[in-house]
């Protein structure tokens, strides 16, 4: 049996932690100074394990709390209780990541979450897609794109400058991380279910970076 229980999108204060000693071969080119951007990671096709890797390379990463679930699970021994939360990571110029975290303590799950989506994390190809703006800036997506999850699907369409976010709060938060600024939203489905829609915008978010080419990185 489950039971949920929804929050607004709340920021996550950063704790101080111990010197990062990286453990593997990425980790190890970085803090020799081989590898300075993210741009490098994706383009030498190398792959996160570590989610300090991260914050080494984007120091100005925010942290949004996205949704927090209490679940409960009947066992022989009584009712066991774990937090499940969606957290979402961004640094507002054209990275987003998004992921979850379990845990019996709600802070736990919170560091969980904010771990693994940072070992998710894209780029996202912003640009000046509207026929009613056109001025080159890349304040919202190139194109019209498509994602789904579950039994949610949503189209995030481009939007002219000043237009600023036709779209949920949940979906506001992560638009936002993202570095998208003005856009128009469709959702379909059950968008209710607040964990199932924030995937399904990271989904949408995840296509436009997969369309990124050598070329476009250059420019």
């Amino acid at each position: 049996m489950s039971r949920r229980r929804r929050e607004a999108p709340r920021r996550v204060a950063p704790e101080k932690s111990e010197p990062w000693v990286p453990k593997t071969r990425l980790g190890k080119m970085i803090q020799e100074g081989r590898v300075t951007s993210m741009e490098e990671v994706f383009m030498g096709g190398l792959q996160l394990r570590e989610p300090q890797i991260v914050d080494a390379l984007l120091p100005d990463l925010q942290e949004e709390v996205i949704n927090i679930n209490l679940v409960q699970k009947q066992t022989d021994a009584g009712e066991k209780s774990r937090f499940k939360a969606i957290v979402a990571v961004g640094n507002r110029d054209g990275y987003i990541g998004l992921g979850a975290g379990k845990a019996s303590q709600v802070r736990t799950a919170i560091e969980k979450g904010a771990a693994e989506a940072r070992l998710h994390i894209v780029p996202v190809r912003r640009g000046c897609g509207s026929w009613e703006c056109g001025c080159g800036k890349p304040h919202s997506v190139p194109f019209q794109i498509e994602g789904k999850c579950g039994g949610v699907k949503i189209v995030i369409v481009p939007g002219p400058r000043g237009l600023s976010l036709v779209a949920s709060e949940g979906a506001k938060v992560i638009l936002g991380l993202a570095g998208i600024k003005d856009c128009w939203t469709r959702s379909y489905g059950a968008t209710r279910t607040i964990p199932s829609f924030a995937y399904a915008i990271f989904d949408a978010l995840k296509k436009s970076y997969s369309l990124i080419t050598p070329v476009d990185w250059v420019k």
